[in-house]
């Protein structure tokens, strides 16, 4: 059964450093809730495993950080150990709070840490998952668990509001690896390592008036495939969530994923490698804890979009039938469905709503993106907007791999095959990367974000 432990009041000495914030004027609540499966469950994540999940390393939690500026403005952060939200759970979770709160989508970050060793959520990449009858009741009864403790999490986190202030500032670590550009089987034998990276670590820390802290969100851009056996975890970002809130006793740690769809942490494999990099992650947040950070003015500004991403054409179906008689797995389920559905005279989908969204607190950007987002649309947005960008992907809506121009046109798994593991019918066309950093500079706008630099973006 999930469970819930509510964090009101929960606190721990830390003193503020720098100037007297007394005018801040923030409001700020924090909540967990276990989400640890009590049964076994199949993991998401992998198209191989052949049976559910055995035991855990530790448990799961979905988390929110609430905050509430000087005029009254909320918003709330949501993070997860999960492979990434579904647009179906995601739409009733923002629905609901909407009913609930008044608070639009533009208020709302659903972030997922893309853990592989977490519970498979309903309709979402139900092609790769050999799911027998008894599974897909328990994977559907989860799923309908999830949206309620949502909801009550985001509940025990407003009601907990209080006066605090808030910091920003970015720490570094480098155990991410551009897996496009450096084999894992090779990577002993290289003296460097090729290929776009973002090592920053943004973290943004909440005390109360007295200086204790109350909650910690830190970001990182790699996928969390360190494990891949069966062994429920939230893999290196739990690690890193669970010694951070050992080291700083009462305070809350948050995960967010960054742009890491195509960084790998390398070497993996083992369960004392992801405790490796989730200590390495935490002590890259505590230096940054441990010296100056920013301090942000209590003012919030949101805005949200869904962009209507075109997709390629389809392929045929004689392609589909040809493809059927040689493939296997989750690419023929895929392929077989494909058809079924054409055959059965159902629409082809040829566009989907992607979601786009800039927060700022104070004088800090926050952009998220949904999907499976590549490093490069961090790196283009930092050149745009500066490198104290915040830079969440895997947020509101996880619907596939969300490669950039250069990668689609090279193709690969990022760019050609991964929409078979999403259940999309084709890839993207070739505009998705103008169209979406087109649009973020039109929401940097609409709430006020400069740009420290123009004219970087593809036309």
């Amino acid at each position: 059964m999930i469970f819930s432990m509510a964090l009101l009041g929960m606190k721990t000495a830390h003193a503020l450093v720098g100037k007297d914030l007394d005018s801040m004027q923030w409001k700020a609540g924090v909540s967990k809730i276990d989400i640890t499966p009590k049964d076994p469950i199949w993991l998401a994540g992998y198209g191989g495993r052949d049976h559910p999940s055995e035991g855990m390393l530790h448990p799961i939690w979905i988390k929110a950080l609430a905050l509430e500026d000087a005029s009254g403005k909320q918003v709330v952060l949501i993070t997860s150990d999960l492979l990434g939200m579904p647009k179906g759970l995601s739409d009733r979770i923002r629905s609901g709070l909407k009913e609930r709160y008044g608070l639009e989508k533009s208020q709302i970050i659903i972030n997922s840490s893309h853990t592989h060793s977490g519970p498979v959520l309903e309709n979402s990449l139900s092609d790769i998952y050999p799911l027998d009858e008894a599974q897909k009741i328990r994977v559907s009864t989860y799923s309908e668990e999830l949206v309620t403790e949502t909801l009550r999490l985001v509940e025990e986190a407003l009601d907990s509001l209080q006066p605090a202030h808030l910091f920003v500032e970015n720490g570094v670590t480098r155990f991410q690896v551009n897996r496009r550009n450096n084999a894992e089987n090779s990577l002993l034998q290289q003296t460097e390592l090729r290929g776009p990276n973002d090592y920053a670590v943004p973290v943004i820390k909440v005390a109360n008036v007295a200086g204790e802290i109350l909650a910690i969100a830190f970001g990182y851009a790699c996928h969390p495939t360190v494990l891949s056996g069966y062994a429920i975890s939230g893999d290196y970002p739990g690690f890193a969530q669970l010694e951070l809130e050992k080291n700083y006793p009462g305070a809350v740690a948050l995960f967010f994923q960054g742009a890491g769809a195509d960084q790998n942490p390398l070497p993996r494999r083992t369960v004392f490698l992801a405790k490796q990099y989730g200590k390495s992650l935490a002590a890259a947040v505590e230096r940054v804890l441990s010296e100056g950070m920013r301090p942000l003015e209590a003012r919030i500004q949101t805005a949200y979009s869904e962009i209507d991403l075109a997709l390629s054409t389809p392929p045929s179906m004689e392609t589909l039938t040809a493809f059927i008689s040689t493939a296997s797995g989750y690419q023929k389920r895929w392929a077989t469905r494909m058809k079924d559905e054409r055959e059965q005279g159902l629409p082809v989908l040829t566009a989907y709503p992607f979601p786009v969204q800039v927060w700022t607190l104070g004088d800090q950007p926050i952009m998220t993106l949904g999907g499976e987002t590549v490093v490069a649309y961090a790196l283009e947005l930092k050149k745009v907007f500066g490198q104290d960008l915040v830079v969440m992907g895997y947020s509101n809506d996880v619907m596939g791999y969300i490669p950039s121009t250069t990668i689609l046109r090279e193709g690969g798994y990022e760019g050609a095959s991964s929409q078979m593991v999403y259940g999309m019918p084709s890839t993207w066309a070739a505009t998705l990367e103008i169209e979406i950093l087109h649009e973020f500079l039109r929401l940097a706008e609409q709430v006020g974000v400069p740009k420290v630099q123009s004219g970087l973006l593809p036309n």
